[in-house]
């Protein structure tokens, strides 16, 4: 296929329009015209990249790609090396921030829902879905579900709280910023990727039970939903390649 088929395909289904992100979303990197082989993963860190190389890939497709709004211009250090090796290799670099988060079939929250057990009730923003569970359950069930499935050791916190848990919210990746909104909704507990200081004292003065669970952890599964969907549809050759991070 080529190249540039493959991101107007991708693009159409993700949406990237209806989006405003602090990255660009799509082709970041060009490479060779015809992709037969394409491997997905989550950061398109020094780690991938080799691997790509190692596999003789055509193409990589990630949820963190490069270019930020806050990053640097410069073609230095960490970013020159990696630049090289995608440019090197004629290896094309597709990225997908918010439309892989938000969509409504294979996206990260979505997938992460999958994960809790419970279907989206509604949205409070566009990344922020809310769910019920149909027979409540205890913190320390929710900390087991999250710990088998994910494969990682949340940090969890809320103990003082005895209610037990019929109503979450959650956000894959850097979520934290949202435990107050969703704390004044009355949501029993909120589930996200990171943590910041202050996480700590809104979840005990609100309330709520609070899950940190990884940012790495709960966005793994929409880049690989999004490169099964592509081998399905298209019949390439995708490989999902999980970089191990304790973030």
């Amino acid at each position: 296929m080529h190249n540039l088929k493959l991101e107007k395909i991708i693009n159409t289904y993700l949406g990237i329009d209806k989006y405003h992100d602090s990255v660009p979303n799509g082709l970041q990197v060009e490479g060779c015209e015809e992709i037969k082989k394409i491997v997905t993963g989550v950061t398109a860190s020094q780690s991938l990249l080799n691997t790509a190389v190692c596999l003789k890939a055509h193409a990589i497709i990630v949820h963190h790609g490069y270019f930020w709004k806050n990053e640097s211009n410069l073609i230095k250090n960490i970013k020159r090396k990696r630049l090289k090796t995608l440019l090197s290799n004629n290896i094309n670099l597709y990225a997908y921030h918010i439309p892989l988060d938000a969509h409504p079939v294979i996206g990260n929250n979505v997938q992460l829902g999958n994960i809790i057990g419970v279907n989206i009730d509604d949205y409070i923003t566009p990344l922020l879905p809310v769910g019920r569970f149909s027979i409540p359950i205890s913190s320390s069930e929710l900390m087991t579900r999250l710990k088998n499935r994910l494969d990682r050791q949340p940090l969890y916190y809320g103990d003082f709280i005895s209610k037990k848990i019929s109503t979450v919210a959650w956000c894959s990746g850097k979520g934290q910023k949202f435990i107050e909104t969703v704390a004044k909704l009355g949501i029993d507990a909120f589930i996200t990727g990171e943590v910041s200081e202050e996480t700590f004292h809104i979840s005990k003065e609100m309330k709520i039970h609070f899950y940190s669970a990884g940012h790495h952890a709960t966005e793994r599964y929409g880049i690989k939903a999004l490169g099964e969907w592509i081998k399905k549809n298209y019949n390439l050759d995708v490989t999902f390649i999980d970089i191990p991070n304790p973030a």
